[in-house]
């Protein structure tokens, strides 16, 4: 069938016009927030009324299933590039490079901002390329070296900066002339994961630290209220991990069980690499096989699969894993166990329902008083490229199929 001139004009007309609203549909707004160690079954304690009132108005999921090692920054890399540690390049908090006799150490900013250390691609690099503003009030990685690397507004990290001074820097932002304002935000507050190591996650104190959260929460949403943003902005509250019960009644002293052997460790509690050379890891796994006690001990390329975590050398040659509530320690750090104990830790079997994280979404894009299963962490990446309408990068690990179903 043809159109003649004038049906032909209409229709163009139309077309044209059509894609001329597509365009201008403004971006989506997004709030990445990260509280650090909010396990998955905090926030359903009675306490925190401004995150369930948040709840309500979007998705929740039970929990937020981590990557192993469930450690903090290889869990918020994952988050933000949708891949799993063996292939991002975190393996840990702590790990070492035997091929260039390099260490990696997330407390030492001279190595941790280091841009060689981190292969995936952050979202919001991913959104720069489509021309979407980003930002970030702190996230591990986000004030990198490269510039090319970071989100268009970024700071550096100071562990003691202010709650409230953050929150402030994030509306700030949002309120910013809309040519300059940022559309795709993180931000990052870390006390529960600091008061659950130092008093355990059953504590009081951890429940007073849930309710303090609660009141940032409601700060920001009051915040979006007085910027008539609220009913534009999509709220993602996330953590990188849960938290389990731990005690100086349950370690096991690794070099004990090595005496005599020639090796190289990094990291303790719930995991630990060892480095050797080829000829001493069968004789130094023999051993540990032997020993095998409230841990597991795998040659790297053996590591269940389940766990991701055995195709990058930076793992070393062997993974000790420990039960979950166990540690593995060193004599040397023995006597600093006894004199700061800790009675909470993280970073054992990301499978294991203690060491599970929070997600609630609520904005324009979410489905209302939806209620849903586990959802895993490196799928978040994948809803953010959905949201923004953004190409994710070829080689993440998060799939969309698995969390496109929360999208409205």
């Amino acid at each position: 069938m043809s159109l003649d001139k004038p049906k032909l004009k209409i229709f163009l007309f139309l077309f044209f016009l059509a894609v001329s609203l597509l365009k201008a549909q403004p971006e989506p707004y997004v709030l990445l927030i990260s509280f650090d160690g909010l396990r998955w079954d905090y926030v359903n304690r009675n306490i925190s009324p401004n995150i369930i009132e948040l709840s309500k108005r979007g998705v929740t999921a039970s929990s937020l299933r981590p990557v192993f090692p469930t450690k903090t920054f290889p869990n918020h890399i994952s988050i933000i590039t949708g891949m799993h540690p063996e292939n991002h390049g975190i393996v840990a908090n702590e790990f070492i490079d035997i091929e260039n006799n390099d260490e990696y150490k997330m407390w030492d900013k001279s190595i941790a901002l280091n841009s060689k250390w981190y292969r995936g691609e952050a979202f919001w690099e991913t959104a720069r390329k489509h021309g979407v503003i980003t930002a970030s009030y702190f996230w591990p990685s986000s004030d990198m070296d490269d510039p090319e690397k970071r989100p268009d507004y970024y700071h550096v990290y100071e562990h003691n900066r202010p709650y409230t001074e953050r929150i402030a820097g994030v509306l700030n932002w949002f309120n910013l002339p809309y040519k300059e304002r940022p559309h795709f935000v993180t931000l990052y507050f870390d006390l529960t994961d600091g008061v659950g190591h130092k008093f355990g996650p059953e504590s009081e104190e951890i429940n007073i630290a849930i309710a303090q959260i609660d009141t940032l929460v409601g700060s920001l949403i009051n915040g979006f209220k007085e910027i008539n943003l609220l009913d534009s902005v999509n709220i993602i509250i996330s953590s990188d991990h849960g938290m389990t019960k731990i005690s100086e009644e349950r370690l096991i002293i690794v070099d004990e069980m090595l005496n005599g052997y020639d090796y190289l460790s990094s990291n303790t509690g719930p995991f630990m690499l060892i480095y050797s050379e080829e000829e001493d890891t069968e004789k130094i796994y023999g051993t540990l096989k032997e020993e095998e006690n409230h841990f597991n001990v795998y040659k790297r390329e053996d590591v269940p699969e389940y766990f991701r975590f055995s195709q990058n050398k930076l793992i070393g040659d062997l993974v000790l894993i420990a039960d979950v509530g166990w540690s593995l320690v060193t004599q040397e750090n023995l006597e600093r166990i006894k004199e700061h104990p800790s009675k909470g830790n993280h970073g054992y079997d990301n499978f294991h329902i203690d060491m599970h994280g929070v997600f609630i979404a609520a904005g324009p894009s979410f489905k209302q008083n939806y209620k849903t299963g586990t959802i895993n962490n490196i799928d978040i990446y994948p809803l953010l490229c959905t949201i923004f309408n953004c190409t994710p990068a070829k080689n993440i690990d998060g799939e969309l199929k698995r969390i496109e179903y929360i999208l409205k």
